[in-house]
């Protein structure tokens, strides 16, 4: 069933450089919540006010405006208390939900797995649990539509030990899935597995990039939040080192931090990666301030110091107007043109050597069963057979703490 929405926004002296996009950002979540924008009200104020967000006139306007197009739901660019909520709906007779809820929404939409289920809903008791009281319409029509999947779909209690016990049961099943995952990574790397993360803003085309790079079938939509569940296929460069390659929820500006806490063990993932690919929407206009997002959740996640790479993404949409990069290292690609495959893995190999050390191999002829090891486990550059001294002499970059160095 698609709902006829109503979008809210103020614009502050807080938020005026990224009002504009995130108020369309907004349309966009809409959209991917399967609402339908039927009108817009924005109000221009010092700061939002702290009883209805916007003023009384503006709040009547939104009644008339409500009524006038027959919508069933407002949502607002700003997180709401549980008595703002009551109050605004009291005023329009529809149901009010936040920026926060109809990502949330579309987060329960999007969860396949039972850990991503389990992680959407414990960030949606998290937000539930301060806004039990006065919740008015939201709690009586509980899985009626946008902003109330879930654990709405359950009749959620008003009991604040019931959802706390709940939550302490989810955070106990996460834990043991988290477990699990840290094993999984664990042998990677005992394995000395390269391991290459996709982050970046929602929908810049990460699933896309995967599938052609890895030759997968990953969901790749033109939605915001395409992708949720972290996905971790097998990569192989040209010269033959195998890699693993992970796809990962995509940021967003105003990211819900019960989200982000809810998510630890899914962004775990990206936390031990031996380099970031960083991919960027090339032709967004909004591209600069998408950037400064992701930068930020890094930080935030305290991932700053894993090396990254910006692979500029969507060339093709470009036009003829000529590109200037903001963060290095970088690539400027399109990830549906099959060239720009080996650009990508062009600019992915100047990485890995950075990190890794050269080496010069000598194998004896009866070492060459080696060479398939060599060329799984490291960058190898040059091969060559000496027949004077019946052995193989090999270049090329491994890690640091490899056989390679100990055995040579």
């Amino acid at each position: 069933m698609i709902e006829k929405a109503i979008l809210v926004g103020v614009e502050t002296q807080d938020n005026y450089l990224t009002f504009d996009e995130s108020m369309l950002e907004l349309e966009r979540l809409t959209d991917t919540a399967h609402g339908e924008v039927v009108g817009e009200l924005t109000q221009k104020r010092p700061a939002i006010s702290k009883r209805t967000i916007i003023g009384k006139g503006k709040l009547v306007e939104l009644e008339a405006l409500v009524a006038s197009r027959d919508a069933e739901l407002v949502i607002f660019n700003h997180e709401l208390t549980a008595r703002q909520t009551a109050v605004i709906e009291e005023a329009v007779k529809v149901k009010v939900i936040d920026r926060v809820q109809l990502i949330l929404d579309i987060f329960a939409l999007r969860a396949t797995s039972k850990e991503g289920q389990l992680q959407v809903e414990l960030a949606q008791l998290k937000y539930m649990l301060p806004r039990l009281t006065g919740q008015g319409i939201s709690l009586s029509r509980l899985g009626g539509g946008i902003g109330t999947r879930g654990p709405g779909e359950t009749k959620l209690e008003t009991d604040r030990r019931h959802i706390r016990n709940k939550m302490t049961y989810i955070k106990r099943e996460l834990r043991e899935t988290g477990e699990h995952r840290k094993r999984s990574r664990q042998k990677r790397k005992n394995a000395n597995v390269y391991q290459v993360g996709l982050i970046g803003y929602t929908n810049a085309g990460k699933s896309t990039l995967l599938n052609q790079l890895t030759e997968s079938e990953a969901y790749t939509m033109n939605q915001l939040f395409a992708t949720l569940d972290p996905l971790t296929k097998k990569w192989q460069l040209p010269t033959g080192l195998q890699m693993t390659l992970t796809d990962t929820v995509g940021f967003i500006q105003d990211l819900p931090t019960q989200l982000i806490e809810a998510f630890q063990s899914t962004l775990e993932e990206s936390r031990d990666m031996d380099l970031l690919l960083h991919v960027v929407d090339a032709s967004s206009p909004d591209r600069h301030q998408q950037e400064k997002t992701v930068l930020a959740l890094l930080k935030k996640m305290e991932m700053t110091d894993i090396p990254v790479l910006t692979v500029y993404n969507k060339s093709d949409l470009l036009g003829s107007e000529e590109f200037i990069p903001t963060l290095f290292p970088n690539c400027l690609i399109s990830a549906k043109n099959k060239n720009s495959e080996e650009l990508v893995f062009s600019a992915v190999t100047k990485e890995i050597k950075k990190q890794f050390d050269s080496y010069k191999i000598k194998l004896e002829a009866h070492e060459a069963y080696l060479l398939d090891e060599l060329k799984r486990t490291t960058l190898l550059e040059t091969w060559e057979f000496d027949e004077a001294n019946q052995v193989y002499v090999l270049t090329g970059f491994a890690r640091p703490n490899s056989k390679w160095f100990q055995e040579n």
